[in-house]
């Protein structure tokens, strides 16, 4: 698996729409388009899961338009594993929890979130992705909405894949690294 050039491909090809008007027809003209980038090493809270010295790397674009696209490439996890990931309100700190909830665009008002009507991937960036051979790994989100005053601020590794079934949507096991995000 090569993460780097199907990123490459995914945000291009988002950029693209976004400025050259294949979209809307106002949408180059008329929809600002704001970049969401983030690099640098993950904060780990379990290396035995995420080694230190894993990195992250972030990319997103966003627009009335078009909504939230967000790219994640991780390298330095355990090779061929599972791991979700999803957008936090948050900044990252010195314990996985500080992160706060999962972002929503609609919030659930009982916390913690496990109904599917709120803790989907229409409501919330999810992220989920399976390591290669070496330990990276690539995943791409696409909502249709935006931030408004109300922003994520982290993205984080989680240690499964993200459950859908009621009662459990939405969770995806320990918080194992963070990276700081400007949503």
């Amino acid at each position: 698996m090569r993460p780097v050039p199907a990123l490459a491909i995914v945000l291009s090809t988002a950029a693209l729409a976004l400025t050259s008007g294949t979209g809307p027809a106002t949408a180059a003209t008329e929809a600002p388009v704001h970049v969401i980038t983030a690099k640098g090493k993950l904060t780990t809270y379990k290396p035995e899961l995420v080694p230190a010295g894993a990195r992250a790397h972030v990319f997103g674009l966003t627009s009335k338009a078009f909504g939230t696209s967000t790219a994640l490439l991780v390298t330095g996890l355990l090779p061929n594993r599972e791991y979700g990931a999803h957008a936090h309100t948050k900044p990252c700190g010195a314990t996985g929890d500080l992160a706060g909830p999962h972002y929503q665009n609609v919030e659930d008002p009982v916390k913690p979130s496990v109904d599917p009507a709120y803790a989907n991937p229409r409501n919330e960036i999810w992220l989920d992705l399976t390591t290669d051979a070496t330990g990276r790994g690539v995943a791409v989100s696409k909502v249709d909405w935006t931030f408004g005053e109300r922003r994520a601020n982290s993205i984080v590794i989680h240690e499964t894949h993200t459950h859908t079934d009621p009662g459990h949507a939405g969770t995806a096991g320990a918080r194992l690294a963070c990276v700081t995000v400007g949503f």
